[in-house]
């Protein structure tokens, strides 16, 4: 067989890359581990096909050699799949590999129910994936490992899995493995998920590096070759690498700058690393950064110094763009070898380094991301939302008014400052004095600003501050205070209404209630009271809809009862005619969900509401995972039943392109073409691009994909996507 012959090679590569941080006796718990793993893994495969044994190897040689890390985190690698199915006890594992194994295992075993195939759970999963970070960062370590081996053997994966596996890489993992400084892990998922997600673009851009690489290497040597002189006579160490930008990098900046590939500008960087004494580093630093400035223009936009002040996750370097041999960008990163460690190999070379430099900047970062897990917010799509900004954003840098430097995303505001300082503050912040001027709430903080608030007992929290506000720690103290400020508004609304009522003579109860939040269709009772206390309902009107007669009534869930499968067209939507309920639901009508704006031709389901009856939404609508996951006993299967002579559905079509006054008359001619109505065309022009957005009625969905195929088809579009809603 040639199975274990497979297996032991692993294993000898494995111990390489383990090397130097294997102490006496580890290769022997290592060798234990591996046996343990292969009993256990007999016979079973991972989604990609591989052999559990060998892919539990091939992470255990990703944590040795690509992050650095040691025995306790190699053997936890190795028995991460088949924990569950040792054949020793727990207390046993203790006692042979010691109780941080067991920990780890034990952490990781908690999260393994994060599964791409099952893509609503994502949000929640990632909340518990998180959570983990409290115990031990290793388990988050040893879970990106295990979701890099995947991405790396994902062509021999199920074609249904593929995708959802590199869409939850691209937004979760990858940023994740950027916020705790394993960039080379980072690019390498970025790269390996539009690979699948954008498998064109990809193709074009890998296709133009490997054409390139010849032109690229002799313009590297030609850049090196002065600097090389000038650097050997001030006595420094050094080593010189040349590498390309990542693929999806390439990819990035061609689309924000609506360029192509020859286009933009520094495809590749220069990175100069220095064998220097921690005491010197930064010095060193600077002098080579003197050099290179010296022989070759920077551009003085481009400079970034990440030596004095370090990023959250630890990064620290010197960058800066310079203008090198034929005229071409040349992007230069400066560095100590300890500072390209922890570049490289992250959290394991921060444990390697404490005694230098310490992990404030990640306590900070792991602090941070407590907070978003411990906030009151409900909707995961929300949560979701705030962890993928506290993981993609850069950092602004202020000072308190005594000189305490206070580290926020990019983009935050005086608002945020505020709430970052003390809840208490933000509540009651009216303004604030940036470098000695009065600025306003919305005031976006810079680099280096002197901040102090200004504070009124009177303030409290508005609605509008969420829509400027960035950090999630506001956004939850907001909505916090929004919630308690609406507890408070309903209860008094209520009152008044049963006050009201006892005066009317009438009865208070649920009957009352929900014809009330059936009339003014309300989604609560709660947006009944309130509204009532803020005087946006008149009472006297109230009174004439609770006294008109049961004759006038038209609530909407009082439709015909429907017969067997067959949906009847019915008064309040008429598009029932042509849609079958799978399961029998008696007494409801059925209404398109303007959330997806489903289209005739389009998979669908149907969704039992409290209030308005059955609601179809497209099986690929935004909130479809969120319904199906929390709600699966109102999920009802549908489909469409007719094509012929069916009424016309409402579309909405997002049009990107670069500037051309002409091109909205190309798109009119194609819409002209298909004898559809349009409803709204809306368009501008802005900074050398254009956008638009088109709201059609259509037959179907092939005579809708027909008009985005044939738009995408007009010269200077870039992209033409279907929109779920306005």
């Amino acid at each position: 067989m040639n199975e274990p012959r497979k297996i032991y090679k692993d294993y000898r590569t494995l111990l390489k890359s383990a090397g130097s941080t294997l102490g006496p006796g580890d290769t022997r718990k290592i060798r234990r581990a591996l046996d343990l793993a292969i009993e256990a893994c007999s016979g079973k495969s991972i989604l990609t096909g591989k052999p559990e044994i060998e892919h539990a190897l091939s992470v255990a040689s990703i944590v040795a050699g690509e992050m650095g890390l040691g025995t306790t985190t190699i053997i936890t690698a190795l028995l991460h799949d088949s924990y569950g199915r040792l054949s020793i006890t727990p207390q046993e594992l203790e006692n042979e590999f010691g109780k941080k194994v067991v920990e780890i295992l034990q952490g990781f075993n908690r999260i393994t129910g994060i599964d791409s195939t099952q893509a609503s759970y994502q949000s929640e999963n990632f909340r518990k994936l998180l959570l983990s970070l409290a115990d031990d960062v290793r388990v988050i370590l040893i879970k990106l490992v295990e979701r890099l081996e995947y991405m790396r053997n994902l062509d021999n994966a199920p074609e249904k899995d593929k995708l959802p596996i590199a869409s939850e890489t691209y937004f979760l993992y990858a940023p994740l493995a950027h916020r705790l400084g394993y960039y080379n892990i980072k690019s390498e998922m970025e790269d390996l998920a539009v690979k699948y997600l954008e498998p064109e673009q990809y193709k074009y851009v890998e296709g133009r590096i490997r054409q390139t690489t010849a032109s690229r290497n002799k313009l590297i040597r030609e850049f090196s070759s002065p600097l090389k002189d000038k650097l050997d006579k001030l006595g420094l160490k050094y080593t010189i690498k040349g590498r390309t930008k990542s693929i999806y990098s390439i990819m990035l900046k061609m689309k924000k700058q609506g360029v192509d590939f020859d286009e933009v500008f520094d495809l590749f960087a220069v990175r100069i690393i220095i064998d220097s004494e921690p005491e010197n580093e930064k010095s060193d630093c600077w002098r080579v950064y003197s050099v290179v400035t010296d022989l070759y223009q920077p551009n003085p936009s481009r400079m970034r110094d990440w030596i004095s002040v370090p990023k959250s996750n630890g990064y620290e370097s010197l960058h800066t763009t310079v203008v090198g041999p034929r005229g071409k960008w040349v992007e230069v990163q400066i560095r100590s070898a300890r500072m390209d460690e922890i570049a490289e190999k992250g959290l394991a070379a921060h444990f390697k380094y404490k005694g230098v430099k310490g992990e404030g900047g990640l306590d900070i970062w792991l602090t941070k991301m407590r907070e978003i897990l411990e906030s009151t917010e409900k909707e995961e799509d929300a949560f979701l939302d705030q962890v993928r900004s506290g993981l993609y954003t850069d950092e602004v840098f202020v000072f308190t008014p005594k000189g305490d430097l206070r580290q926020l995303p990019a983009g935050s505001t005086l608002l945020d400052f505020a709430f970052d300082i003390h809840t208490a503050v933000g509540a009651s912040c009216v303004g604030g004095k940036v470098n000695g001027r009065n600025v306003t709430l919305r005031y976006q903080l810079q680099n280096g600003d002197h901040v102090s608030i200004i504070r009124s007992k009177n303030q409290k929290p508005k609605q509008d501050w969420l829509s400027f506000v960035v950090t999630s720690k506001a956004k939850t103290k907001i909505k916090q205070a929004l919630g308690e400020e609406r507890i408070k508004s309903a209860a008094e609304g209520k009152e008044i209404l049963m006050r009201r009522l006892k005066n009317w003579k009438l009865n208070y109860g649920d009957s009352v209630i929900q014809k009330l939040i059936n009339h003014y269709e309300f989604k609560n009772a709660q947006d009944l009271y309130c509204s009532i206390e803020s005087g946006k309902l008149d009472l006297l009107e109230i009174k004439e809809v609770l006294l008109r007669g049961e004759k006038d009534e038209h609530p909407a869930v009082q439709a015909p009862v429907l017969p067997e499968k067959e949906v009847k067209e019915t008064d309040t939507s008429v598009y029932s005619d042509y849609l079958v309920i799978e399961e029998k639901v008696d007494g409801l009508d059925y209404k398109l969900s303007r959330c997806c704006n489903p289209v005739f031709g389009d998979p669908i389901f149907g969704f039992v509401t409290i209030s308005e009856g059955i609601k179809i939404h497209r099986t690929n609508c935004p909130n479809a995972h969120n319904l199906m996951a929390r709600y699966p006993y109102r999920v009802v299967t549908a489909r469409w039943t007719k094509a012929k002579g069916a009424p016309t559905f409402n579309a909405l079509i997002k049009v990107t392109g670069i500037e051309d006054i002409g091109i909205g008359n190309k798109i009119a001619d194609v819409i002209a073409g298909y004898n559809v109505t349009v409803r709204s065309f809306s368009y501008k022009i802005e900074d050398g691009f254009s956008e638009g957005t088109l709201s059609i009625m259509v037959p179907n969905n092939d005579i809708l994909y027909g008009i985005i195929r044939k738009i995408q088809a007009i010269k200077g579009i870039l992209k033409v996507s279907r929109q779920t809603s306005d």
